[in-house]
């Protein structure tokens, strides 16, 4: 059932914690719903606001905030190996992650502990420790509002790329995805390629399932604060990719800094944000009540009592004391709005 609301605090539904107000908030169930939002509402300005766990509110939003609401799980199609799975928009990613995992299902276990729901994953295209989202990914469906139709993307339509897809760029402000399906597999493909992940799976007794989603949320566990204590979006700045003339000029510099070759392309590379924060001196420091977190420089967070601008401002010096320390370039992977 649509549900409305007027005048709406977002304190409790956005993770950085912040108070912002919306003018219009919708929820819907389903997609005859939703065209029904857009045939009566006819919203001029309007955003899909999920679990709230990538975006920034730095004022009151003067549009409709627009939340999906259904959180169904399918099995289409299971021939013994392999199994596709659809995932309406609001599930929430790390149930689902957990729900794979239980199932025997390959595919997705890298992403244990991500804080999103379905529908944003493929927006940024989420990835952690050597995998992404759309490695997974068969089929994206969503509604497209301005033909008033649902419309089904391949994967490869969907133009991922680092933290990058579509819908955040030709489909910006077009698009409202309604399910993913994903193509999980029954034989074991464990995706090792980070020590500390090797380590803490050969701790628990070697590549199993259920022992690199423990090992995964066990490091996870260790470095990202709990936005339920502590107000943060995860990694608030992407890792940023410069050309090898410039990586090579500061591996020269730095020895020890982290750097990671880019597939099928030789002419760039992507350093670690995390590191460039903390080595400009920033992991742990504090401006009023907001702060980099002091156990992953990537983690912004509201001490409490921070406002959305004031968030962004210190987001926005940080960034320029890596500029001036490293000459890099560090921009949010946060929605800022």
């Amino acid at each position: 059932m649509k549900r409305i609301y007027n005048d709406i605090n977002l304190e409790n539904r956005n993770s950085f914690g912040v108070v912002q107000y919306a003018t219009t908030l919708v929820e819907f169930d389903t997609c005859e719903e939703l065209k029904a939002i857009f045939e009566e509402m006819h919203p001029a300005k309007w955003y899909v606001l999920g679990a709230g766990n990538n975006t920034l509110f730095t004022k009151d939003y003067d549009g409709v905030l627009i939340t999906p609401t259904c959180s169904k799980r399918t099995i289409l199609e299971d021939d013994g190996e392999n199994v596709c799975v659809r995932v309406e928009a609001a599930h929430d990613w790390d149930e689902f992650v957990a729900w794979s995992v239980e199932s025997g299902l390959w595919g997705v276990e890298n992403l244990s502990a991500i804080p999103s729901s379905v529908g944003a994953a493929p927006v940024q295209n989420i990835g952690a420790y050597g995998a992404e989202v759309k490695d997974a990914i068969s089929v994206v469906e969503y509604f497209d509002t301005n033909k008033l139709e649902v419309v089904r993307l391949k994967c490869e339509e969907c133009g991922f790329g680092y933290r990058e897809s579509i819908f955040k760029h030709e489909l910006r402000g077009v698009a409202i995805i309604l399910a993913v399906e994903f193509n999980l597999h029954r034989t074991p493909s464990p995706n090792l390629g980070y020590g500390d992940v090797i380590k803490e799976v050969e701790a628990r007794g070697g590549a199993t399932l259920k022992n690199i989603r423990e090992a995964i949320c066990a490091i996870r566990g260790s470095k990202l604060p709990d936005p339920k204590e502590l107000g943060n979006a995860g990694s608030f700045f992407k890792n940023p990719i410069v050309p090898k003339i410039v990586a090579e000029r500061l591996l020269n510099e730095y020895p020890s800094m982290p750097c990671y070759a880019i597939a099928n392309n030789d002419e760039v590379m992507k350093l670690a944000a995390g590191w460039l924060i903390d080595q400009s001196g920033l992991k742990g420091y504090r401006e009023g009540h907001v702060g980099v977190h002091d156990r992953q420089a990537l983690v912004l967070v509201n001490h409490g009592g921070a406002t959305g601008g004031e968030v962004l401002h210190f987001a926005e010096f940080v960034c320029s004391v890596v500029r001036t320390k490293f000459g890099v370039e560090i921009t949010p992977e946060v929605n800022i709005l």
